[in-house]
């Protein structure tokens, strides 16, 4: 494959500059496409990216080359997580491709299924993903496993669903249901709490009931699923979940629901 590479190179440099690092973005795109990001490279693989990137196109423009997202991230593969902790068939059936960074006042933050306490959670996280600032999404985060995983009889309790968010300033967005933290009943196991970010078609006009953040009714037997259909959100676009099971902040949030 080097080979394949210098020749590639040397052919390269009678090309007009501009031409160039269009031809050598297409050769990389092919070397690299399998892997999700530059650092899953191997060793070998690195040198010769480094070294056939700078001989066709040269130092001045090679940072026109690698600052583009597109130069490695344009075939982008399903994050493999939501398959092993089966988010996907669960809840959605295509996982998203890339990440949403879910983080908390509390200092934790979500890192494709790693074990939290609803102590934790308690509190609205901020979200940040590759959102396009001319464009609306919705945001959901769901529980799958109510009132257990065994026994999932009213998946799904949703936690959280904001729709017309512009960009990825969720504070901006219409507010259906009000953020709730996580709240699994005492022995119940560890339950998935999954975060999703759909990209809209255009403003959507929701007939959603409104539900604010100290009730519980109207949020179990939830499908974002179903949602997502009936609003042709398509696939989610971004993801990211983490687990949880009962402590002794679960007692508080049964008052400030009424329960």
């Amino acid at each position: 494959m080097s080979i394949n590479c210098l020749r590639f190179a040397r052919f390269a440099h009678r090309l007009p500059a501009a031409r160039r690092i269009f031809a050598v973005q297409q050769q990389q795109e092919q070397l690299l496409f399998k892997s999700r990001n530059f650092a899953c490279l191997s060793a070998e693989a690195v040198k010769n990216f480094n070294y056939n990137t700078r001989t066709a196109v040269g130092p001045a423009n090679l940072s026109n080359c690698t600052s583009k997202r597109s130069f490695f991230g344009k075939k982008k593969m399903s994050l493999k997580s939501f398959a092993e902790h089966e988010v996907v068939p669960d809840v959605i059936n295509v996982a998203p491709s890339e990440l949403v960074s879910v983080k908390y006042d509390s200092g934790v933050e979500v890192k494709e299924g790693n074990v939290l306490t609803p102590t934790q959670v308690k509190d609205q996280p901020k979200l940040s993903w590759n959102a396009d600032p001319n464009a609306f999404y919705t945001v959901c985060m769901t529980d799958p496993d109510a009132p257990s995983r065994k026994e999932a009889t009213y998946r799904e309790w949703h936690h959280w669903l904001v729709g017309n968010v512009p960009g990825s300033d969720i504070s901006a967005g219409e507010v259906l249901s009000a953020y709730i933290g996580s709240g699994p009943p005492q022995g119940t196991g560890l339950h998935r709490y999954i975060f999703l970010i759909y990209k809209q078609e255009g403003k959507l006009t929701f007939d959603e009931k409104r539900l604010p953040n100290n009730s519980g009714d109207g949020r179990g037997c939830f499908k974002i699923a179903s949602f997502a259909e009936k609003y042709k959100l398509g696939n989610p676009v971004a993801g990211n979940f983490y687990q949880a099971e009962w402590d002794d902040y679960v007692p508080k949030l049964y008052e400030q629901l009424g329960a």
